[in-house]
């Protein structure tokens, strides 16, 4: 078990990235301002382990994901909150951890990936129960499953990222959960998934500092890009800019910057020297870009076309995945405790939101 965890902390430290209302929420903690001089800013101290979020599509539930705790715990929890509030509207324990999520257009099913065991889990947000799983074969030389990291839904089928060396991406249809294709050769550690609408092309991160161009017709690797050439990358969370076609690509382990890159060419246009760089979102309402810096434990809001930091959020210890509603006004961010030696934290992770008009 202590080989599983030390996979996982590698997991998470290169990381990130519904459930029916019948369990209404009995806990002493309160939504409150992180700060007087910070009223737009709601926290909320939730649960040990979360990561990435999703909204429902009608915007009023805000699901995020728990591994719950990693010493002596067994199972996860996806969290329903009020995406107002963030109170907790319900909760769907689940008998593996969760991870990555994404949501049917519907907003009937929630498919959240459970990297220790390598798998995928399909959760009905009627009833918050677990409908569907596939759980993938391929094993590391220690005998443990490939890390399921991201999880991108496109047009009925869920791309998974893979973390091994070298990693994989599975082609699953959403609809049954079976796997219909394993894309290989995809590099160390398939760490990013994005849907590009200006290139019709899926864009994959990995932790070799490698773009690669995936044609999700034929689901075949068509490019690869090294954007910092030799330089050490571990590349990590995309987002695009479909007016401009631009790329932002992160990172925060090795070069520690955003990369501006042309969506077409992988030309880089600018290396923004803003440190080290986990999660971003671009948001087209507003032109502003936003990066969560898990060393600093700061949240930045930049210019997206000076590159000038226009604000910075104080969201200690460490700022994870990120969120942005459909209308470009509200922004999401989980912030993560740091692990100890035991992979215990001293805390529960939080939820933040932050209304941006």
């Amino acid at each position: 078990m202590s080989k599983k965890l030390s996979a996982l902390t590698l997991l998470v430290a290169v990381s990130l990235s519904g459930c029916a209302a019948q369990h209404p929420a009995t806990t002493a903690e309160t939504p409150k301002p992180a700060a007087p001089a910070q009223t737009n800013v709601v926290k909320r101290d939730l649960a040990d382990g979360l990561y990435e979020m999703v909204l429902n599509p009608k915007g009023d539930a805000l699901y995020v994901a728990s591994s719950e705790g990693f010493k002596d715990v067994q199972g996860g929890v996806v969290y329903k909150l009020d995406p107002t509030t963030l109170k907790t509207l319900g909760r769907s324990h689940t008998d593996l951890k969760n991870f990555a999520l994404a949501i049917s257009e519907d907003g009937q099913i929630l498919y959240a990936t459970n990297s220790l065991d390598g798998g995928i889990s399909a959760i009905s947000t009627a009833d918050g129960k677990v409908k569907q799983r596939l759980l993938f074969t391929e094993r590391n030389k220690e005998g443990y499953p490939y890390g399921a990291r991201q999880v991108l839904l496109h047009n009925n089928l869920l791309y998974i990222g893979g973390v091994a060396d070298p990693a994989v991406i599975w082609v699953v249809d959403a609809k049954t959960l079976k796997l219909k294709k394993t894309i290989k050769n995809a590099g160390q550690w398939v760490t990013g998934l994005m849907w590009s609408e200006q290139t019709q092309r899926i864009y994959v991160a990995n932790g070799g500092g490698e773009i690669l161009i995936l044609d999700p017709k034929r689901n075949q690797i068509e490019k690869r890009w090294k954007p910092l050439g030799d330089k050490p990358a571990l590349l990590l969370n995309l987002a695009e800019d479909k007016a401009t076609g631009r790329l932002f690509v992160t990172d925060n382990s090795k070069a520690k910057t955003t990369l501006v890159l042309d969506i077409r060419t992988g030309e880089v246009i600018k290396q923004l020297d803003v440190g080290d760089s986990l999660a971003v979102k671009f948001n087209p309402a507003r032109n502003e870009l936003y990066i969560t810096q898990r060393e600093s434990g700061k949240l930045l809001s930049l210019d997206a076309t000076t590159y000038a930091v226009k604000q910075r959020w104080d969201l200690p210890p460490n700022p994870n995945s990120l969120l942005l509603s459909a209308d470009g006004q509200t922004l999401y961010v989980t912030v993560k405790q740091a692990f100890n030696k035991d992979h215990s934290t001293n805390g529960p992770d939080s939820v933040v939101r932050i209304a941006l008009k």
